[in-house]
């Protein structure tokens, strides 16, 4: 499964995180502004209704203190003692004050406090108000940020769904395209605009694909004809020439070669073809191919090579494994294996082992690094002491073929002695 989100959920979360974040800064934004103003507007009150109370006082001795707020006490410092302890040692300026009052509930009130001329004044403002307002606010605000988060939502919901039409109608048409194998133009369906320059760069995209397409394909059957026609000639000839009756064993054991190589031949071109339109293809009348035959044809065919060294070849197999590919397939693969295995073991045996949904060649050669096993079936790419002619191209198309019929290739050193181990496994587990 993909992890990337859809480009419409983007959107939407886009939109929402954005309604919400916007909404969020505006509500922290009027706290803020709302706490500051009251908070300087009420400290200035209080500090300056407070003194104003002792200038009177002091002034006029003999009028009683009074205050424009709703509380007011004025003592001097020897009658400080009858003011509530919690103030009696508080120094001039503004506190934010809790106790509770006769009926036990809890008051919140700001205490002004000034200390001159020898008179200790107290002003209290009941700010409970001012705090239910805070929380009235601050519940506003709240569902403020709520209601504009969803219809942000909502929005982008709206929004993503618009927007994004038509590049869900293009998306519809390829697939549409794809499942009925054919291909039309997309750009006459679309608005002038991004989604419609997209529709007309895959428009161009698919003809030149379609025509390069058409090109291989043609150039495919082109070649396997052309190249089959000679081969075919060269197969018949040699079989008219192997049933002549005065042929030395020398020219007899020439002519097989020529027809084991002609056989090969057709089958890499066979091969080759699948590989080319990437097509899977079953042999014929629903029959199997026996990996163990392929295997000793194989074998068969690489005699020649054997012929001045001392290796023995063996192969091995108990059950009897098929494979439901063509024989060529299956050939073209292991005498790549095969042949490898051959060549770089100087001395000692190669066995061709067959069991239950696998084949094993196993040798006695220099072997190989780990770390080389998986970079020898890149393309160009050849093993270690590999002398003579060749491109690194043999274990490349096996792996191509392999992944063509779900097949599992590999190559690693062999743990128990000098040599590699060469696998094919069949059946995935």
């Amino acid at each position: 499964m993909q992890s990337r989100r859809k480009l419409r959920f983007r959107l939407i979360i886009s939109f929402a995180l954005f309604g919400f974040g916007l909404s969020a800064l505006f509500a922290v934004a009027s706290l803020y502004v709302r706490a500051k103003v009251e908070n300087q507007l009420i400290n200035a009150s209080l500090q300056s209704d407070v003194d104003q109370a002792v200038e009177n006082t002091h002034n006029d001795p003999g009028q009683p203190s009074r205050s424009q707020l709703i509380d007011a006490w004025m003592w001097s410092d020897r009658t400080i003692y009858k003011a509530p302890l919690a103030w009696q040692n508080l120094a001039p300026g503004v506190y934010d004050m809790h106790d509770v009052d006769k009926d036990g509930r809890t008051r919140h009130y700001k205490l002004a406090v000034a200390r001159k001329y020898g008179l200790v004044g107290f002003i209290s403002y009941d700010i409970s108000r001012e705090d239910l307002g805070k929380r009235q606010l601050v519940t506003s605000l709240i569902a403020s940020v709520i209601l504009f988060s969803l219809l942000s939502l909502a929005i982008g919901l709206w929004l993503s769904r618009k927007v994004l039409k038509p590049v869900s109608e293009l998306a519809r048409r390829l697939r549409d395209f794809r499942k009925a194998g054919r291909a039309e133009t997309l750009a006459p369906h679309f608005a002038d605009d991004e989604v419609g320059e997209l529709a007309q760069a895959l428009d161009e995209y698919a003809a030149r694909l379609t025509s390069m397409v058409e090109r291989d394909r043609e150039f495919n059957s082109d070649v396997s004809h052309e190249l089959r026609t000679p081969l075919a000639v060269i197969s018949s000839t040699t079989e008219l020439l192997q049933g002549s009756p005065d042929l030395t064993d020398k020219l007899r054991e020439r002519l097989k070669r020529i027809e084991r190589a002609s056989r090969q031949a057709t089958e890499l071109i066979e091969a080759l073809l699948l590989l080319s339109r990437a097509e899977r293809r079953g042999p014929t009348r629903g029959e199997t191919t026996d990996v163990a035959k392929v295997a000793s044809d194989v074998i068969d065919s690489q005699r020649p090579q054997i012929r001045d060294k001392p290796i023995e070849v063996e192969l091995a197999h108990s059950d009897a494994v098929t494979v439901n590919a063509p024989a060529s397939v299956l050939s073209v693969a292991l005498t790549n294996l095969i042949g490898n295995a051959i060549k770089y073991t100087l001395e000692g045996r190669v066995t061709v082992q067959v069991e239950k949904g696998r084949i094993d060649i196993i040798d006695t050669g220099p072997g190989i690094k780990p770390e080389d096993a998986e970079r020898l079936f890149q393309r160009g790419v050849r093993g270690e002491g590999a002398g003579g002619s060749g491109a690194g191209l043999g274990l490349a198309i096996v792996r191509r073929l392999c992944e063509l019929y779900g097949w599992d290739v590999s190559i690693r050193p062999r743990t128990d002695a000098n040599g590699a181990v060469a696998s094919i496994v069949f059946e995935r587990g």
